[in-house]
């Protein structure tokens, strides 16, 4: 019976993609790490002291479900996707009734739920839900994805999830879930036939996005990026503000940064959140930043590498649905900390503030993690062939 443990264990972390989870771990620290150092220098405009411990407390549930994940056969999540599926649906549709809960009263979206001990936002959990049902949907399609009738189904099955967050007002996950839902399309072999006349259209429907669509406050926010000082002009201001600030305080640690303890930062409006590169850069400078920037490429490019090894259509797309979901999160949340894109409210991965973000991170991470370990033709983890 030892034996029989001992060669369990053995195999399970020889299969085990020990790279990815380390990476995943080592910036989620530095998460930890970073808000700690927050609180001690009342760098952050939150009054909770405990934020660290929460942030720490979700990286020890996410990295422990991960680690489960990454033992049972990926092929059995997908097969409940008829728990999983409306649940989240059903959960995110609980931000349009009174449990909607507001972080900031000038927020323009509504995606949290109020829960009374905590809040929760579920689109991260729709996040995970999609990338599960349409890797699932698109495996299931085959080489058909390219039949007129597949493809409407695939596209209601794309749109309904982003139509219902555009809802909510949050556009930066709009744009997430729309990302995910092209790169999937495309891994899974989506024929030039209408890849062409989507790019020809593109102008066209910026145009209407444009002059129809998109609210004023909402042009704004691209207006302000080719504005030479901002900060000057009445209309740019209050949109101006976070962008103008955390660029001067990423700017402020110049090569090698102040440190984690020091006497003096440049203050960033909600900094733990969306702007918590430009803490970093003030820490630890451009060397800090780049050290990040290197961490968080190499695990989106591990993940890609994963997809490549899988056994099947179903892992495959489930990795391209994760790569695709954490590269959009890390090129707009830079973006905007930088200054070339609008601040849409989209968190760093691993690092920014937040519960619901971290634990579904680790979640897709299990994802990947499974797809890795069980890429060996009728291999499982607890399973001895012989």
């Amino acid at each position: 019976m030892v034996k029989k443990i001992f060669k369990a264990v053995w195999r399970y972390f020889r299969k085990l993609d020990k790279q990815l989870f380390i990476a995943v771990c080592l910036v989620s620290g530095f998460s930890v790490l970073l808000m700690y150092s927050l609180v001690q220098n009342g760098v952050t405009s939150t009054k909770d002291s405990r934020m660290y411990k929460m942030q720490l407390l979700c990286l020890g549930i996410g990295a422990l479900i991960a680690l489960i994940m990454s033992a049972l056969d990926y092929h059995k999540f997908t097969k409940l996707w008829f728990l999983y599926g409306p649940g989240a649906l059903g959960l995110t549709l609980l931000t349009f009734t009174s449990l909607v809960y507001k972080p900031v009263e000038s927020a323009d979206d509504a995606a949290w739920i109020d829960l009374g001990f905590t809040t929760l936002q579920p689109s991260e959990f729709l996040k995970i839900a999609f990338i599960m049902t349409f890797a699932l949907h698109l495996s299931k399609v085959g080489d058909k994805l390219n039949h007129p009738m597949n493809m409407i189904l695939l596209c209601i099955h794309g749109a309904v999830p982003t139509m219902i967050i555009v809802a909510q007002g949050d556009d930066g996950t709009a744009i997430v879930f729309f990302v995910m839902f092209a790169c999937m399309m495309f891994a899974a072999g989506l024929s030039w036939k209408y890849i062409l006349p989507c790019v020809i259209a593109l102008p066209f429907a910026v145009w209407i996005l444009w002059t129809k669509i998109m609210q004023p406050h909402q042009k704004l926010r691209f207006l302000v990026l080719f504005e030479e000082n901002p900060m000057s002009n009445p209309e740019f201001t209050d949109i101006a503000y976070q962008q103008y600030w955390g660029k001067l305080a990423l700017g402020s640690g110049q090569l090698f940064g102040k440190g984690l303890f020091a006497e003096e930062y440049v203050h960033v409006p909600e900094v733990q959140n969306d702007f918590i590169f430009t803490y970093v850069g003030q820490c630890l400078g451009f060397l800090g930043c780049i050290g990040l920037v290197t961490m968080l490429a190499f695990v989106c490019l591990k993940i890609l590498a994963d997809s490549r090894i899988a056994k099947d259509e179903l892992g495959r797309n489930i990795c391209v649905g994760v790569f695709s979901m954490m590269f959009i999160h890390c090129v707009l949340n830079l973006g905007m900390v930088l200054g070339v894109l609008p601040v849409i409210g989209v968190p760093l991965p691993f690092v920014s503030q937040g519960g619901s973000s971290m634990v579904s991170m680790f979640i897709c991470i299990g994802l990947v993690m499974s797809v890795y370990a069980h890429s060996e033709k009728n291999y499982r983890v607890f399973y001895d062939a012989n």
